[in-house]
């Protein structure tokens, strides 16, 4: 099982040791906005600053896709994630791919 504390965007974690690569996982979510969404937004924009929004809508799509990733790694039997990395791409207008992705592997304390 994944710990949370054992996930990173760096290589390789500090005071661990790698004793097994599980290969990539990913998570991934398709998310789109409503239009009850858009016009709140097209409102905040009138008035400027911060789309709050658009910031909750993001951050939602991110911790589907990351929670989905840990999820993959567990299937592999990793308990840390090492390199990971986020990815988004427009799919049609208003839909937005989010892809959260990593290396699983197995660690041990040294």
């Amino acid at each position: 099982m994944v710990d949370q504390q054992l996930i990173t965007a760096s290589n390789q974690l500090e005071g661990y040791k790698i004793t097994k690569h599980l290969g990539i996982v990913r998570g991934i979510t398709v998310r789109s906005r409503s239009i009850f969404g858009n016009i709140g937004a097209g409102l905040q924009t009138l008035v400027g600053g911060k789309i709050t929004i658009f910031v909750e809508l993001c951050e939602r799509a991110r911790e589907e896709a990351f929670q989905a990733m840990i999820q993959h790694a567990n299937e592999r039997g990793a308990n840390a994630i090492i390199n990971i990395r986020y990815d988004a791409n427009e799919v049609m207008q208003g839909v937005t791919e989010v892809l959260c992705y990593g290396t699983a592997v197995q660690v041990v304390n040294v």
